[in-house]
């Protein structure tokens, strides 16, 4: 039985873009591979961290979230280890209410309504 997954790693910022972008193709292949499908991924750019890491203060932020069997999670975090370039990584299996709010904010659900209602405020001052 295939479980619903979500993994955010932080990639070293002294990577070019087509770096960072060649490194998450490979854990994207790696999934792909072991039997994992792709639900949705996220790039979130360059962050700064809350604390410094391997000496440094900014990562390139990558969030995937995939379903697959439960042997593909030792494969994909052992490659997240020996792979310099990351500087952390997480990943979490998510139950029947996480799957359904991150569908929800996939399509603009969640979070909306406060700016839709501060935006009508500021109109009708």
């Amino acid at each position: 039985m295939n479980n619903q997954y979500e993994t955010v790693f932080i990639l070293t910022p002294i990577l070019s873009e087509a770096q960072m972008r060649d490194t998450v193709d490979k854990f994207r292949s790696i999934l792909t591979d072991n039997g994992a499908e792709m639900v949705h991924q996220e790039d979130w750019g360059l962050r700064k961290l809350a604390y410094p890491i391997q000496k440094k203060n900014t990562g390139f932020y990558h969030l995937f979230e995939f379903t697959a069997p439960g042997t593909v999670i030792d494969t994909l975090e052992t490659e997240f280890r020996r792979d310099e370039r990351v500087m952390r990584f997480l990943t979490v299996a998510l139950d029947k209410h996480a799957v359904a709010y991150n569908e929800k904010k996939r399509k603009g659900l969640v979070g909306r309504k406060k700016e839709v209602e501060t935006e009508t405020k500021k109109e009708e001052a």
